[in-house]
């Protein structure tokens, strides 16, 4: 397989993708304010259930995503993907007609079962390439691609959550379809057929996935390290609409430019910046930068006073992203062929796992802390709760690697 032209492939499928998903995001505060008619000004009040919302899917997504990986490598990733996009599409479509709020958790229920899209796409990334630091380098842009999908998405999503709090649904489905026939042309089966297993129960289940992922060291602890990464980046992805709604009065349009903000960085740092970073410090030392970073924009971000500081604390916050990329090169590294899918699938269960506490814990403490009867009024408390758990996951991470040097 020439390798460029399927790396393009499975970026402008994760593109097309991303952009559906993003579009939503700046319209949901809007969204469940209409369907609960809870105003914005009181928009703390609505937090928790837009963490139940994003839980509903992850506890979905938990349970499914193994199956998914373990599908994957018996049959192929091309074909596992296209289903999911499928999926995803027609799930747009049931959201932009719920009538209650009880629809959208259905609707998040069904977006789970096939939100296999960064699963399978991880794997095809593993397939492909063949030495670490290409590794690292191919999975810096599942991650470009994802921060270019929400410079489109939100901007779009904001200027039409502003028109119609339906709208971006209904274009996310149109997007996800039109994906899904992109790929039915052009993407090109990666798994070989002498690397490809039997698909199997009781490894296909969260549960049993870990304990195929546990058995080598240095991934169980890396595994570990990044969850709580995974679970810290939800003071950012289940609180940055209401935080800024709360804190700053900003609208479903300024939310949607912010979001863009971040992406363009984040498509800046994978799809560029890591391709150097990585190799020149390593992969290791990538994890402790990355980490540090990221607890430092934690902190700046839940003492912004002004709105523009979102925007200027954004570039070091973004910057922190090269350790996802490096850890999962690590990772990768030390998993045989045939399991990369299981792998990925592993890591899509640990996001899912992480996203079913994540959103409710800050959404929670968004609600107590902005609460007129907080004892002390703090709106950036699940910012810097977040700054806690990735220096947590930085120690982890240091242990585990130290003792893999040295063991």
């Amino acid at each position: 397989m020439n390798r460029r032209p399927a790396i393009i492939f499975i970026f402008i499928t994760l593109l097309i993708d991303v952009t559906g998903l993003g579009i939503i995001i700046p319209v949901m505060p809007k969204l469940i304010s209409e369907l609960t008619d809870i105003p914005l000004s009181q928009i703390e009040i609505a937090a928790p259930y837009s963490g139940w919302l994003i839980a509903t899917y992850s506890i979905t997504q938990f349970v499914c995503a193994p199956i998914v990986g373990g599908l994957s490598d018996q049959f192929g990733r091309r074909p596992v993907l296209l289903a999911s996009l499928f999926g995803f599409g027609c799930d747009y479509l049931f959201l932009a007609f719920a009538p209650t709020l009880s629809w959208l958790f259905l609707g998040r229920m069904i977006a789970g079962m096939f939100g296999a899209s960064f699963t399978t796409a991880g794997a095809y990334i593993a397939d492909i390439s063949t030495t670490p630091e290409e590794r690292g380098k191919n999975f810096g842009i599942m991650g470009a691609a994802f921060g270019l999908g929400f410079v489109i998405g939100p901007a779009i999503g904001g200027f039409l959550g502003d028109m119609d709090s339906r709208m971006p649904f209904i274009v996310s489905a149109g997007l996800s379809l039109i994906n899904c026939l992109y790929g039915l042309f052009v993407l090109p089966e990666s798994l070989k057929a002498e690397n490809r297993r039997p698909f199997e129960w009781k490894r296909a289940n969260p549960f049993g996935t870990l304990k195929q992922i546990f058995k080598y060291e240095i991934v169980a602890g890396l595994f570990i390290a990044l969850g709580f990464v995974y679970l810290s980046m939800h003071a950012i992805q289940s609180n940055w609409s209401i935080y800024t709604t709360k804190k700053f009065n900003w609208t479903a349009k300024d939310i949607g430019i912010s979001l863009a903000v971040i992406g363009m960085a984040m498509a800046i740092v994978q799809g560029g910046l890591i391709r150097i970073i990585i190799p020149r410090l390593g992969q290791q030392r990538s994890v402790y930068v990355g980490l540090g970073l990221y607890a430092f924009g934690f902190v700046l971000f839940a003492f912004a006073s002004q709105g523009w500081m979102m925007y200027v604390f954004t570039a070091v916050y973004c910057i922190g992203g090269i350790c996802g990329p490096a850890m999962q090169g690590i990772m990768s590294g030390k998993v045989p062929p045939n399991a990369q899918g299981e792998l990925q699938g592993g890591f899509t269960s640990l996001m899912s796992f992480t996203s079913i506490f994540g959103p409710i814990i800050m959404s929670q403490l968004f609600y107590f802390a902005a609460s007129d009867k907080s004892p002390v009024y703090f709106p950036g408390a699940p910012m810097m709760l977040g700054a806690v758990l990735t220096i947590i996951s930085s120690l982890l991470a240091r242990r585990t690697l130290k003792r893999s040097s040295t063991g």
